[in-house]
């Protein structure tokens, strides 16, 4: 009960001697946003220095924000602002009459800091704001957990937490509200020269399979791909060779600014809530090694091909590929992880394996499996565009597809069609007909088996990725060869690409 009593009185609001002694006004400095304003009221080219990244928002006094909104949005419209051109905008403000009216304008530009100094006083302002605004997540925070909420569980206030953290450290990339119109035009030209001059003319990330890059023009910053198919079509397989590749081709260079400059590739986070983190590196060591996998498990190696896989490995040390095994986590945790992962290493491709695996809130579980869905591929959406990369989700077809003659899928295939196939921006199924034929082999030495042997051989070892949306592209059909025994994927060689045959 004791303990009871010293928490209540430690916080204590009420206004005695002892409790104005500590108390803490929040981060300002108002000398500084003085000297701002005076410095832009007596050289308006001051406001260009700081409009960059110094908004309205950032300032502690709130008729310095208006005065400095109001100077700015005169600037931007090619007029002179001075206090004689500003007087007329706030001869009705109270506050401003508070402190002096016009004449108070006056007095900023006269006590006004040279224009050199002007950035700095701008990024005192904002560094300010960014430690209120701290202040204000940490409040919150102290709050929601004194709030003893049956329906709200710890980690969602963490996550809460780490997402409000990120949105600040990542202020002014993401959140910013409207854009003009030119600006959009400038990263359009600016992606459209980075396509150009990356290989294959990719506006995207290359996957590293040139045909599929072709269709897609690469994987696109802040789209949601779908990759879906049923068991044993190798979505996995398709979705792990693709990591490798995009993590393969990393290449960054430091610009003189101090930040990377991403010329190829990227860093991949790989969320595997089926296979474990192990099952996933055994795979690519496979490919990499060409040693089937099932020989690695099982330890059925000779000491050259074990030399061989050390070999592997240790090139494979230094892949920016990171893999979160975590299953069952839900689209709240997975966003908060991505995040983080952002924020140290930077990321280039989120691989989701697979979709139906995660779980929502509580709330929306509790309304059906479709409205968790929802909540999840929107969630994914979202998180692509906060963090602008692709996500590349892989989803588990219906069982409907079983029951045609032609079993490759459709977009009504997809499980809880609805919300997945309006969310993604590129949807792709994968299909291998050597499957399905390999279970309907008739009877040898027939005339049918005859058949069937001359249809196995086309579909031996291709696969079929059907494209079947692309907000801006082509729909279509991609094949591939895929060796079964290393889970590998590579581009088709066609008939007419290979040598003629020596008589």
């Amino acid at each position: 009960m004791n303990n009871t009593v010293r928490i209540d009185n430690a916080y204590d609001l009420t206004p005695d001697d002892e409790a104005l002694d500590d108390y803490k006004s929040a981060p300002h400095n108002l000398e500084a946003e003085q000297a701002l304003l005076g410095a832009i009221l007596v050289n308006n080219e001051a406001c260009d220095r700081v409009t960059g990244f110094l908004e309205p928002k950032h300032f502690y006094e709130g008729i310095h924000a208006r005065i400095f909104e109001a100077a700015s949005t005169l600037i931007r419209a090619g007029k002179l602002v001075s206090p004689v051109t500003l007087k007329t905008y706030f001869e009705s403000d109270e506050t401003l009459n508070e402190i002096g009216g016009p004449a108070y304008l006056a007095r900023l530009a006269a006590s006004a800091a040279t224009i050199l100094n002007t950035e700095e006083y701008g990024r005192s302002i904002y560094e300010l704001a960014q430690r209120r605004e701290l202040i204000n997540i940490g409040t919150d925070i102290v709050n929601e957990a004194f709030e003893m909420d049956v329906e709200v569980h710890s980690r969602e206030l963490i996550e809460r937490a780490e997402q409000s953290l990120y949105e600040i450290a990542e202020a002014g990339k993401y959140g910013q509200g409207f854009q003009a119109f030119g600006l959009a035009l400038t990263e359009a030209v600016d992606m459209a020269a980075a396509a150009y001059e990356r290989d294959g003319g990719l506006s995207g990330i290359s996957c590293g399979l040139t045909d599929l890059d072709e269709k897609l023009g690469g994987l696109q910053a802040s789209d949601l791909l779908i990759l879906a198919g049923r068991p044993a079509m190798g979505k996995t397989s398709l979705a792990t060779n693709i990591a490798y590749n995009v993590a393969k081709a990393y290449e960054a260079e430091h610009q003189p600014d101090g930040t990377l400059k991403v010329k190829n590739g990227g860093v991949v986070a790989f969320f595997s809530l089926e296979m474990s983190s192990e099952q996933l590196a055994t795979r690519i060591m496979s490919e990499q090694s060409g040693i089937s996998s099932e020989k690695i498990r099982r330890g059925k190696i000779t000491e050259e091909e074990f030399h061989k896989i050390v070999e592997v490995s240790q090139e494979l040390q230094s892949l920016p590929l990171y893999i979160d095994d975590t299953g069952g986590i839900s689209i709240a945790q997975l966003a908060a992880r991505a995040r983080r992962l952002k924020r140290q290493r930077g990321i280039g491709l989120i691989i989701v394996d697979y979709l139906q695996l995660l779980t929502g809130s509580s709330r929306k579980a509790a309304e059906g499996r479709v409205q968790e869905v929802t909540e999840i591929t929107t969630g994914l959406k979202a998180l692509a565009k906060e963090l602008n990369v692709p996500i590349m989700a892989l989803s588990q077809l219906s069982r409907q597809v079983e029951n045609r003659d032609d079993k490759r899928p459709q977009l009504a295939d997809l499980r809880e069609s609805g919300s997945i196939e309006q969310d993604a921006d590129v949807v792709t199924f994968i299909y291998r007909e050597e499957y399905y034929l390999a279970r309907k082999e008739p009877k040898p030495n027939t005339e049918e088996h005859f058949a069937w042997q001359d249809e196995m051989d086309k579909a031996t070892g291709i696969t079929e990725v059907i494209i079947g949306k692309q907000r801006h592209g082509p729909t279509g059909t991609v094949q591939l060869m895929f060796d079964a025994n290393l889970t590998r994927f590579r581009d088709l060689i066609r008939n007419e690409y290979l040598p003629e045959p020596m008589d």
